[in-house]
Parts: structure tokens; sequence; C-alpha cells
């Protein structure tokens, strides 16, 4: 079955797809507040009878939640999973948007037409691209050219609360040979990409504490220990002089990022000076002997995120202050182990310790990386799919964030995943005027029938 006639009606109907989109879009499937919890059961409702529409077999299924969709169509090999998620973020702030978020529409702006609405990019519109693309492959050819399973979550935006005790107890219905996440973007405007690696991530708090009390420090200054000091002795010993990590067998399970990899990450030429620039950063950091993107993409971190002790109010106040406390994350990639890193952690700050002072660890939870096998043939298929929907050479590319669904594919259902979407920098997930661009959904959808074809084909 031929992609050209499917990509034909893509684009004769685009009117039709826009306006379903804008129907979903206008209801507040907003998650994480209660007041919506009956928009959300109507956005699921409403994604249920669009899939049967398609003329597969939907369901709501019901979770201590929001509700999960499921829907099965098509038949043979291989077997598609397609993961979204239907619920959204809140408004806030109402006055910041131009428009009511909930009152989508398609605006004409100076980089071009775009879809503005709440869950425009993340992931009505996303999810939407895959759907309309299975349903102008149906009105083309009569059915789809394998099998797929249509999995939509409604608490994604809300921590996934339901998500791991659903996928165990469904485990074989959804258990597929390769799962398809749209929840990502591009890398720029014109460059599509794969998401093939994706950074865990492990929480630390640490607290110092000396004295009794805050001591005055004309009475006890020069003599009784400052926690303060120790803190900052303890996270300045965190990194070396050339931006590594000194946690023992911190590199433990990091691998090289492969040769190929490397060379199309070399190939975009990633202006590192103008990405700090525009946050107002002239000089990176981390490893130096390393590049910029494989610091983003590839290569673990210890960060301090927050520091506290002492007096910080107005005025000042000359004390030693009794206790002082940290919070840090370690970015993980490859095998890292968290377990083994917060044991790393800990010891690293036990042998720091002078007398009179002690350590509290109150906080040491952590998820491994997630890494795709780029080495199976689906991979470098979707790539050049991409590639000649774009017109431009797509790339496999990390992420330097989580996104846990993808790990879950892999731990509870043994599925890899595949993580493709059309998303780009400044769609403001998460703020007020989020927007979509018109040729992301549009391009996007078509570039799901190229890949379909990609992965079906012989």
């Amino acid at each position: 079955m031929s992609a050209d006639p499917v990509l034909a009606r893509l684009d004769a109907d685009l009117p039709q797809a826009l306006e379903r989109l804008m129907t979903f879009l206008a209801i507040p499937s907003i998650s994480t507040d209660p007041a919506y919890a009956a928009d959300c059961d109507r956005a699921a409702d409403w994604l249920v009878a669009d899939l049967k529409a398609l003329g597969a077999t939907a369901e709501k299924r019901a979770t201590p939640g929001h509700p999960m969709v499921v829907g099965h169509i098509g038949e043979g090999a291989p077997h598609l999973l397609f993961y979204g998620h239907y619920d959204v973020q809140p408004a806030d702030p109402p006055e910041l948007w131009h428009r009511d978020p909930f009152d989508p529409a398609v605006e004409d702006t100076p980089a071009g037409r775009v879809i503005r609405g709440r869950g425009a990019a993340d992931d009505k519109g996303q999810l939407m691209t895959f759907v309309e693309a299975c349903r102008a492959w149906i009105a083309e050819h009569g059915a789809l050219p394998c099998r797929i399973t249509f999995f939509f979550e409604g608490e994604e935006e809300s921590g996934s609360p339901s998500l791991v005790p659903f996928l165990r107890e469904n485990a074989d219905e959804l258990a597929a040979d390769l799962a398809l996440v749209c929840d990502t973007g591009m890398y720029d405007r014109k460059t599509p990409s794969i998401v093939t690696q994706l950074r865990g991530m492990l929480r630390e708090e640490v607290v110092l504490r000396g004295a009794s009390r805050d001591l005055h420090s004309g009475l006890y200054g020069g003599l009784a220990v400052n926690p303060i000091h120790v803190l900052s002795r303890v996270l300045a010993d965190l990194h070396d002089d050339t931006g590594r990590v000194t946690l023992e067998g911190f590199y433990d399970g990091v691998a090289e990022t492969p040769p190929e990899v490397r060379a199309q990450w070399d190939a975009l030429a990633f202006d590192a000076e103008g990405f700090l620039g525009r946050v107002g950063l002239s000089h990176g950091a981390g490893e130096r002997d390393r590049t910029a993107l494989e610091r983003l993409w590839a290569r673990p971190t210890a960060e301090v995120n927050g520091i506290e002790g002492g007096y910080t109010g107005a005025g000042f106040k000359t004390v030693l202050p009794a206790e002082a406390r940290a919070k840090v994350s370690f970015r993980l990639v490859g095998e890292q182990d968290p377990e083994a890193i917060h044991r790393a952690f800990v010891d690293h700050v036990e042998r720091r310790l002078p007398p009179d002072v002690t350590a509290e660890f109150p906080m040491g939870d952590g998820a491994p990386a997630t890494q795709m096998d780029v080495s199976r043939p689906a991979f470098e298929a979707a790539r050049a799919a991409l590639s000649a929907e774009w017109e431009t050479e797509a790339v496999f590319a990390g992420v330097g964030g989580s996104i846990p669904v993808a790990g879950y594919f892999q731990s509870v259902l043994g599925t890899e995943p595949m993580l493709i979407g059309f998303g780009r920098d400044d769609d403001a997930l998460h703020s007020p005027n989020e927007k979509y661009d018109l040729e992301s959904f549009h391009k996007g959808a078509r570039s799901w029938v190229r890949i379909l074809e990609a992965l079906t084909r012989g």
C-alpha cells in the first residue's frame, strides 16, 4: 500500500482535520484541578468516539484518577502501540493570554500560521497528527497496513499516578513490537528528530548540623565549626578542575556516543554561544573535553539546586548557623545506577565531615536513564521517512530531561519506545499563549504516514 494517495488525502482534508482538533482543544481537560474532572472525562469520551469513527474498537478505562483510552485496529505485523495524553496544564494566569485558552483558533503570525490554544502542542495537537494519519490511510486503502493499539492517558500533566499500575494490569494487551510516543519536538524548525536517549535523575538533599543552636559569631567565631563552611567544601568538591564529577564510580555505566550518532550531532553545528547568549551567558561549563551537545544530551551531571543556612533576611544577623542544607540533582545517562550514586554521594559527604558535624539525607530518590536501541532497523527506517518529508536529514537526538513513560514501556511492557514529535522551542508549553505551528500539525501527520509505510514495507 503506497503512501502517495494517503499524503494527497491529508492535504485535501486538512480543513476537516483542523475542525476536529479545534473541537478537541475546546475541552478544558485540566488533570491537576478536581474542578475539571468532568471535562477530563469528556475529553476521553471524545477520543473514544473519534477512534470508533475510524473503525477501531475503543473504550474508556477507569483508573483511581482520570480514565485511560484504549483502542485497537488493524492486523498484521508489526504491532505498534501509539501513546499520547489528552490532559493539559492549567491556563493560569488567564490575563496573559491573547485569547480564551479554550477557544482555539488558527492565527497568522510573523513566523507563519499557528494553532493557538491550551493543549495545541502539549499534547492534543501532537496526538491528533497520528490519528489523522491513520484516518487518511483508512480512507484511501480501506485498512491500516498493520496492527495498531492506541493508548491515551489523562494524568500526564499531574504526575501519571495511575500509569504504571495500569500498564502492569494490562501488559498482555498493551505490549507491542514498538511504542510510538509523540510528546517531543523537532531539533530546530526544519530538522526532525527521533529522541533516542533520555537522562534519568537522582534527587538528593543533605542537612549538616553542628552546634545545638545558632551561635553569636563574636563569642564563638574562630573556634566553633560553621556548617555552611563545611557544606561549601562538600559541594565544591563534587567537581574537579576539568568539570568532571568526582563521586567514586560515578561514570560506571556511561557509554560513549556511537560514532554515527556523534557525526549527526556534529553536522548540526550547534551554536552553543547563541544558546547561552539567550539567557545572558557567554561561556560553557561542564566537562571541558566534551562538545556542547554531548554535555546537554549524553553526559551525566551534578548540579546544586539550592542552598540554605543561617540568616538570609533583610539586614544582618551575625550568627554561626546550627545547620546548613543543600539540594543536589544528578542527571543520569546510560546504565548509571541511581542507588549506587546515592551511596557514593553519602560517602562523599561523610568523608568530608569534621568532628562535631553530622549529616542527614532526607531525600535520595531517582530513576535511571532511558536508552533506545538505534541498531534496530525500525529506527533507521523512521529516520529516512522523516528526512523525506522534511527534506532535511533527521537526527537521532538526546534530551536532557526525562520522559518517564518511555522507560515504563521498556521496564513494564518490554516494548522499545520510539519518540517522534513535531513541537518547536517557541510553542510556549505550560505557558500562556501556547501554540502549535500549522506546519507541524500538517507535516507531522504526513510524517506519520511515511513512517507507517516505512515500518511496514516488505
